[in-house]
């Protein structure tokens, strides 16, 4: 089973699973009852290239501001509870397009009929949420230890539950930080479910550390047709976890648009400030909405021939560039017109 065969969910007014395109989630870092700090940072995330956000529910208010912040935001809005099914109840009621549980932990069958009957009459969709950390105490007696297969026979024990209670809008997370083991869950259960995934490796940590765990993990599961969403859960500010997400489903082939900067890795040749002029590059051409790529070449061996292979680029000589475009070298500039002339160029990319 891969993401064109997973059932077909709606979250707000977005579609998910069935080959859908994979969805871009991220989930807000304030305190979800400051309603106009929470919507500014939807608002700046949405803006990044979020498609769906996640607000942690702990308290009534924050879900009464659910109301608030779904009046001002453009994207599906979930509901993050834990233990409470009140709290599951009143997100809906004020708005949550998807609720995120798990009903282990929620208070019991009869409380999680009860949240299961307002999102069935709503048509809300639940995610499922299993984390190697909240793993249940018999099946990790069960296995020995944590184990993937063991992450995999919990979210099934409890996507069955929900299905007895006659609901099918499901869709299941089983995360852990062990790249390998989150690996192997998604295999696992991507042959014994059709419920559309969100895939992600939790906790995996900072900006560094966190996104090559991220794109190592889920590089592996969406190149296997596994996932419908996707999070890269990084210790820092959310909008780089938009960013890291653009670029590992790019890498991929599974996202199009945007500017794709290639630049070498410098070397004893390299005879201009290359780090700085990529980095200036990358900055620059992050809102521009051309589907191109933009090379950024520190010398004369591989740097002409490497830039001519994207659509624009700049070589670096001594102190001086080369401007390339489709193949041709433009022109010979001063290192520190560089820059000015590469955003001239692609502020004018479409003009005849």
């Amino acid at each position: 089973m891969n993401r064109d065969h997973t059932k077909v969910i709606k979250i707000g007014d977005r579609l998910i699973g069935g080959g859908n395109p994979v969805l871009i989630q991220s989930m807000t870092n304030t305190k979800t009852e400051d309603v106009q700090a929470t919507i500014d940072q939807i608002q700046k995330l949405t803006h990044a290239g979020c498609e769906i956000i996640r607000c942690t529910v702990p308290n009534q208010e924050a879900a009464i501001a659910f109301r608030e912040i779904k009046k001002n935001i453009s994207i599906p809005l979930v509901a993050d509870i834990h233990f409470d099914y009140r709290l599951a109840i009143a997100a809906m009621e004020n708005g949550a397009d998807k609720i995120r549980i798990n009903p282990g932990n929620i208070g019991g069958e009869e409380k999680l009929r009860a949240v299961v009957a307002v999102a069935k009459e709503r048509q809300i969709p639940i995610r499922v949420g299993v984390n190697s950390g909240s793993l249940e105490k018999n099946i990790i007696a069960k296995y020995g230890h944590v184990t993937a297969e063991g992450l995999v026979e919990s979210a099934l024990d409890k996507v069955r539950m929900i299905e007895d209670m006659d609901y099918d809008q499901i869709v299941i997370s089983i995360k852990s930080s062990d790249v390998l083991m989150s690996i192997r869950a998604y295999e696992l259960i991507s042959e014994q479910s059709h419920y559309p995934l969100h895939v992600g490796i939790t906790e995996a940590g900072t900006i560094h550390g966190g996104n090559i765990k991220s794109a190592v993990g889920l590089g592996i599961i969406l190149h296997q047709g596994i996932g419908d969403t996707i999070r890269v859960s990084l210790t820092g500010d959310p909008i780089e976890e938009i960013k890291s997400a653009k670029l590992i489903l790019k890498s991929l082939g599974l996202r199009k648009g945007g500017i794709e900067v290639v630049s070498c890795p410098t070397c004893g040749r390299t005879q201009i400030d290359l780090i700085k002029l990529a980095t200036e590059v990358e900055e620059m051409v992050a809102d521009i909405d051309l589907d191109i790529k933009v090379a950024v070449m520190g010398c004369a061996v591989n740097g002409p021939g490497e830039a001519k292979e994207a659509d624009i680029g700049i070589a670096g000589g001594r102190g001086e560039g080369l401007l390339i475009k489709k193949g041709e070298i433009i022109r010979k500039v001063p290192e520190n017109e560089l820059l000015g002339v590469l955003r001239e160029e692609l502020e004018h990319w479409n003009e005849v």
